[in-house]
Order: structure tokens, then sequence, then C-alpha cells
């Protein structure tokens, strides 16, 4: 082959990215730790790699540059002619166990520049949303802040709670991840505060609820847990009054029993509506189940009768199958009922005043516990 049909390549020299700081920092250190590193020089070394991780320095780079010291501090060395194998095999000694302890120093003060950075952003983003949900925090303030998470507080929101015994950070975050790649950044925000999780959701997430749902069921189980959903507002004080509705939510199911797991507030306002008016409510069941506290056994097997039969619809087979009674016995109960209150859910009039009152009884508590 003619040598003139041959190409010769160089390789081109490397560009040495290091910041000068890095490169002075980690010269000065190696120099000092020519004997074997003590604390102060594992501390020196974890603040350089504090230092490289804030300034966004990569982490291989920091381990290089730390090598290229080293091996610098090699080469300035001094190692006369006459100097004995053992006192090079010292020296070479040294400056390995320097290497490996403030190369290990540095990484952890990276790591740690890494996690306190991110356990302050997750504090801001906790205080961000305790600020919403508070609605006291200022407005302007709140929506400069709102646009750092993709969220716009003009806009239409819905707030789902979950309460359960057993919900932690880690489950949160992990939830709070999957629904964002589920629905897309700021389009979700999930934080756990007081003990709950609170899910802030764009309005008009379709199978929200139920996708929430899925992901307690999988971290924690069939039982347990219960979401309270509120419906989509406006607005940062639509975010308040969503969240109140959730909690709402869930008030009434602990008072009433309810076992769904998932409870949307708007199909319990017929509640807040009998709870608005205390007195009236309080005179609607004293006067048409009061008479059932005169009954042998009290007034709780009627009760627990009628909200087994309203619950199936006025089945009685079903009512009886939940009760573990046989129809007869519904069916001698409800006329007791009858008898006693001049009520009979048979009648449509009839069975809606005993509903409404059985469920105000519930709200109330009534009968008291002895």
């Amino acid at each position: 082959m003619s040598n003139s049909n041959r190409v010769d390549q160089k390789a081109e020299p490397m560009t040495d990215t290091t910041p000068d700081w890095l490169r002075q920092e980690a010269d000065r250190l190696f120099a000092a730790a020519s004997t074997p590193s003590n604390a102060a020089h594992r501390a020196a070394a974890a603040a350089i790699g504090q230092r490289a991780a804030a300034d966004s320095i990569s982490l291989p780079a920091l381990v290089t540059a730390f090598l290229t010291a080293a091996a610098r501090r090699w080469d300035t060395t001094a190692t006369s002619a006459s100097a004995d194998a053992r006192h090079v095999q010292t020296g070479a000694t040294n400056l390995l166990n320097a290497i490996q302890t403030l190369t290990a120093s540095a990484m952890h003060g990276y790591h740690q520049h890494a996690r306190d950075e991110l356990s302050q952003q997750d504090a801001e983003r906790a205080q961000f949303i305790s600020d919403l949900l508070s609605g006291r925090a200022d407005p302007g303030r709140l929506a400069q802040r709102a646009h750092r998470y993709g969220i716009r507080v003009s806009g239409t929101h819905t707030v789902l709670v979950a309460r359960a015994d057993t919900i932690t950070d880690a489950v949160t975050g992990r939830i709070d991840e999957a629904l964002a790649t589920r629905y897309g950044a700021g389009n979700t925000l999930t934080s756990r505060r007081d003990g709950q999780l609170i899910c802030l959701a764009t309005g008009g997430l379709r199978g929200l609820p139920a996708e929430l749902a899925h992901h307690l069921l999988t971290h924690l189980g069939p039982t347990g847990w219960q979401i309270g959903v509120g419906r989509p507002h406006p607005a940062a004080q639509g975010i308040v009054t969503s969240l109140d509705e959730a909690t709402g939510a869930l008030d009434l199911a602990t008072k009433l029993g309810f076992t769904t797991p998932v409870l949307h507030a708007a199909d319990l306002l017929v509640f807040p509506v009998l709870l608005r008016d205390r007195d009236a409510i309080t005179d609607l069941v004293t006067t048409v189940l009061g008479p059932l506290a005169a009954a042998r056994g009290g007034p709780q097997p009627f009760l627990d009768t009628l909200t087994a039969l309203f619950d199936n619809q006025g089945n009685h087979t079903a009512t009886a199958r939940q009760l573990h009674l046989s129809v007869r016995a519904v069916t001698y109960r409800l006329d007791r009922i009858h008898t006693l209150t001049g009520y009979h859910p048979g009648e449509p009039t009839q069975r809606f005043t005993l509903q409404t009152a059985v469920l105000g009884a519930r709200l109330l508590g009534w009968p008291p516990p002895d």
C-alpha cells in the first residue's frame, strides 16, 4: 500500500473540564494528606463533595478530579535515587489509603448534599400544599409558588382525602409518583398531611378516585382505608371547599357506619341538609322513633332492621340474609315498628319519613349508649 494513501490520525487531547476550584482544592487536600488521613482531612473532602454537588458537577467528574490530584501528588513526591524499596512502598501505601478514604468522604458529602436538597424540596412542597389547603396564605405569593409545581390556582380542582392508620411518607411518595405518571405532572399533587393522604387534582380527571383506590389496595391491602372525594370548585377558595367536602364525607362515614371504599360528597348532600337544622331532625327522630324505646330489648334491633331493609331496597329476603334472621322474623319486626310508631316502610310516604328518621338517628347517635 502506498504511503501516499495513508491518512495519519492523531488522537485529539482530551479537554479537562474540571473547574479550577475543584482542581486546586483536590491538590491541596492530597498535599496535606501525605500521611494517613485524619478527621480534618475527611471533613475537608466531604465539604468538597458537597460543593461539587451544589455546583451540579457530576459524581464521576468529582472522582476523576480526586484521582487526578492523587496522580499529580505521586508525580511530585520527592524520591531520591538512593531511596529504598520500603520507603517507596510506604509512600504508595499512604497515598492509596488517602485515595480510598478521601474519595469515599467526598462521595458521602456529595450524596449528603443531594439528600439534604431533596429533603428541603419535600419540606417546601409539603408547606405549599398545607398553605394551599389552609386558605390563609397570600393569594399572589401562593400563585407564584404554584407555578413551580405546574398548578394554576385559578383553575378548577378536586380534593381527595384518604384515611388509614398505615399511610406512611414512603407510601405517599410512591402513590404521588404513580398518579403523576398516569395523569401527567401538574395534574395531581399528593402529600401526607395530619396523618391523611391528600390528593389535589385538576378538575375533570376521569377515573382518579378508582385509580387512587387501586394504589391504596396495592400498598395497604383491602381494608383499613377509605377515600372521601370533594366536588370540583374553582380558585384557591374552591380547593378549601373541596377539602372540607372530602373530609366531611369521611366524617359522615364514621358516624353512619358506611364502609364503601370511595365516598363522593356529591352523593351525600342530603346529610348536611339534615344536620343544618338540628332541632328539626331531633324532633323528627324523637317523634317517629321515640316509641321504639319502649319495646322489649330497646330500639336498636328495630333500627338495624330498618337500616338493612333500606340498604336492600325493601327486599325482605336480602334483609333477612344480612341480619342472619328468617324472613318471618323480619316481617314480625316491621309489623312491631308499625304498631309502635304508626309508620310502615311499605307505604311510600311513610317509608321516606322512616328512612330520614333512621338516618337522623345515626347522625345524632340516637339512642345514646347506656
